[in-house]
């Protein structure tokens, strides 16, 4: 009897680790036959026990698969609860979150009978990203060009669910046991993936108007981020700024407790930034997102997506090195 449960952030992704986490499961067995799964809206978690409960036909194991097991509460799950401190030894029982945050009584039940509780997020940072490319690639018998590989992470941005369907697309067209270059792999990339929204307030803050737009547009088209969406994060970015402004923190400690936040490094930019602008540029910087939210809003009637683009152009343009 085996155990798992996985979550992740990305439904792609997580959906692609369920896929091959059964295919190892079944092997050349009939998964008709093998496989129980839920994941309409109406199954109980007394369904799923009663399937896990249930000995295998015809083959020598049963696998149970329950998906959005994050919308059950803790009353909810007492059933697998009860099947995991009794579990039946034929039955592999795969448990996939989504649809809320997950019980820690079931992440603490799984773990106390033993079961696997992996985490499909992919970490943010370009490097453990990068090391997560070339992991993809190499399941799928493909080795990448260190450039292809820097290339696929800023491609990705924050749409990591995308990789696999490029990669599989390389491994189709890619014949030969050489490395693949980045050449080969240009052409077969569509739009790039949205970018967090830290990306594009560094880019601004650095005074790089071309690419904080270039980064917008990833965000609006391939992170499919409402203008409004991204409104509301720099309206937070110079919020944090200007709430600094005068309150006498020095350093990222007392920078963080005057914003009420825990981490410091956020604290510690924003800090940084309240005292790269000055009161001056502070109050021009909040005088054009006041005009830009209006105008998003439809007060000029111009394009909305035009209106963020000349928004993040100009606040780009108050940073120090781009005054005149």
């Amino acid at each position: 009897m085996a155990t798992y449960l996985l979550s992740g952030d990305d439904e792609a992704v997580l959906r692609t680790t369920v896929r091959e986490l059964l295919h190892q499961l079944v092997g050349d067995n009939d998964v008709s036959m093998m496989v129980d799964e839920f994941d309409d809206a109406e199954f109980t978690m007394q369904a799923v026990a009663d399937s896990a409960h249930t000995p295998p036909f015809l083959t020598e194991r049963r696998v149970v698969v329950a998906r959005n097991v994050g919308r059950f509460n803790t009353a909810d799950i007492e059933p697998i609860l009860a099947f995991l401190e009794d579990p039946l030894e034929s039955t592999d029982l795969v448990l996939v979150g989504g649809g809320g945050a997950v019980p820690k009584k079931l992440t603490d039940a799984v773990k106390a009978c033993g079961g696997e509780v992996r985490s499909t997020t992919v970490a943010p940072r370009a490097k453990d990203r990068a090391l997560w490319v070339r992991s993809r690639a190499a399941a799928k018998g493909i080795d990448l060009d260190d450039r292809v590989v820097a290339r696929l992470v800023d491609w990705l941005g924050e749409s990591a669910g995308a990789l696999d369907g490029v990669l599989d697309t390389i491994a189709s067209s890619h014949t030969s046991a050489a490395r693949v270059r980045l050449e080969e792999v240009e052409p077969l990339l569509g739009e790039a993936g949205g970018v967090p929204p830290w990306d594009l307030t560094d880019a601004i803050d650095r005074g790089d108007a071309s690419k904080a737009i270039e980064l917008l547009h990833r965000m609006v088209h391939g992170g499919s981020r409402h203008p409004l969406q991204v409104m509301a994060i720099l309206h937070g970015h110079y919020g944090k700024m200007a709430r600094l402004d005068g309150s006498n923190a020095f350093d990222q400690d007392s920078a963080a407790q005057v914003l009420g936040i825990k981490s410091g490094f956020p604290a510690k930019k924003a800090l940084e930034g309240s005292q790269r602008l000055g009161r001056d540029g502070l109050r021009r910087a909040i005088g054009l997102l006041a005009d830009a939210d209006l105008d998003v809003r439809g007060r000029t009637g111009l394009d909305e997506v035009v209106v963020t683009e000349v928004l993040v152009a100009r606040l780009a343009r108050l940073a120090p090195s781009r005054r005149r």
